[in-house]
């Protein structure tokens, strides 16, 4: 009788465990997300981002501005061998331009990827005010990534883009993104780390460490609510 009431003691722990992994929602988790990395107040204060450091290119640094306006443009900005090149992005149209690769005057984007790579205007990121934003969040469970335990969350973006982000279990920092993307018209798996979280004056913590198929990028500095000059978002000839 003993042996059997142990048993069913056991049986009922497990259950309520169960119940406990069930009970963990991707809103839960994105709400501690947001807190921890400085709060959905402070995050909808930030207009715009400047950022300065540099790409590890095969063991070259190059040197990269990104300036974005939340919702409006983003210009990147890269220095090889003495030439300035770069890629400019609004919510209608777009440019680039690459000196070290022969060309001698910016191209427009296509209209298909100025519309793919809309999501990049949004400073706040695909998880803040989600749902107003169109986007479906599905928590798919715990993974591992390095060695890290993390929460890994489907995202499905009003453009119906898919991507799978990782949250870290322990800080709730947002540490990797696997997304589909379209290169030369092929689909094609594109994993970006982030890392070296650092929490800025304004209240926000930042990742100044990004990782990607182009090789990782260290930032120096990131400034918020900078005063950004719209003419910078037209093409201009090369320097």
């Amino acid at each position: 009788m003993k042996h059997i009431k142990i048993s069913i003691v056991a049986a009922a722990l497990l259950f309520a465990g169960a119940i406990t992994v069930k009970a963990q929602t991707a809103d839960e988790i994105i709400n501690k997300h947001i807190a921890a990395i400085g709060g959905a107040d402070n995050w909808k204060k930030v207009k715009t981002v400047n950022m300065v450091g540099s790409i590890n290119s095969g063991g070259m640094e190059i040197p990269v501005s990104i300036i974005t306006v939340n919702g409006k443009a983003m210009k990147v900005e890269f220095t090889v061998n003495g030439m300035t090149g770069y890629q400019i992005l609004t919510t209608t149209e777009g440019w680039s331009y690459s000196p070290f690769q022969g060309q001698s005057k910016p191209e427009a984007l296509t209209a298909e990827v100025v519309k793919d790579q809309q999501d990049q205007l949004d400073v706040q990121g695909e998880l803040m005010d989600y749902k107003a934003k169109g986007n479906k969040v599905e928590y798919l469970g715990k993974d591992d990534v390095d060695g890290t335990e993390c929460f890994k969350l489907k995202v499905t973006m009003a453009s119906g883009k898919e991507e799978n982000v990782f949250i870290d279990a322990a800080t709730y920092y947002h540490i990797r993104t696997v997304a589909k993307a379209k290169v030369d018209g092929k689909e094609i798996e594109a994993t970006s780390n982030l890392s070296n979280f650092q929490k800025l004056p304004e209240g926000i913590v930042f990742p100044m460490s990004m990782e990607s198929g182009n090789g990782p990028i260290n930032f120096k500095t990131v400034e918020i609510n900078k005063p950004v000059d719209d003419k910078i978002f037209k093409p201009t000839a090369s320097k």
